[in-house]
């Protein structure tokens, strides 16, 4: 059973709206973070005239908001990262790639891109090539390129692949001689 109430916001909260707007939000959400925290509170007509005046500088900050996010969105064109991380030998991470990783690496290179806004496709565990979308809006996104190295020299298999005929008989390599080792004389100096 699902319960909506009224409300007006005092205060511009994220994802939902402006200070002046009446929104519908359910009835745990207004009684547990809206209401004890000052952010709403019931809708009044001469409530809602008294807030026109901050209405008008909230919508202010929202479109100069929106300006920086459309640059940000523009020069995060074209963006790749590179982490650098433990592993194991097969490329396996000992934790994990996170959203905080990323947006710190962002800030790093000069993009102010909060956590939150960081959206990883599946949880980044291994070596490789990723793709996130970075979303600041629901009509603002773009794609960073993050690629994941390891910390170290990976040991490969150095074993050489096997290969067989059309018959299914392995076919023989002549194996490769072994390094050389020097001579017994070369090794030691000669003793005079």
């Amino acid at each position: 059973m699902r319960k909506d109430v009224q409300l007006l916001l005092v205060e511009t909260v994220d994802n939902l709206g402006i200070v002046g707007d009446v929104v519908k939000v359910r009835a745990g959400y207004a009684r547990n973070y809206l209401l004890p925290r000052g952010l709403a509170t019931t809708p009044d007509e001469s409530l809602i005239a008294s807030l026109a005046e901050k209405r008008k500088q909230a919508e202010v900050e929202q479109g100069k908001l929106r300006v920086e996010r459309e640059g940000l969105i523009k020069r995060l064109e074209g963006v790749e990262i590179t982490m650098q991380r433990a592993c194991n030998d097969l490329g396996l991470l000992y934790g994990s790639v996170t959203q905080q990783d990323i947006s710190g690496a962002l800030k790093s290179l000069g993009f102010e891109v909060k956590p939150r806004e960081v959206r990883l496709p599946q949880v980044i565990k291994r070596l490789g090539q990723f793709e996130v979308n970075v979303k600041l809006a629901s009509d603002l996104e773009e794609h960073v390129q993050v690629h994941v190295v390891p910390d170290r020299e990976l040991e490969g298999d150095e074993r050489e692949e096997m290969e067989f005929d059309n018959e299914g008989n392995l076919i023989e390599k002549p194996e490769k001689p072994a390094k050389a080792q020097a001579p017994a004389e070369e090794a030691a100096p000669a003793a005079e």
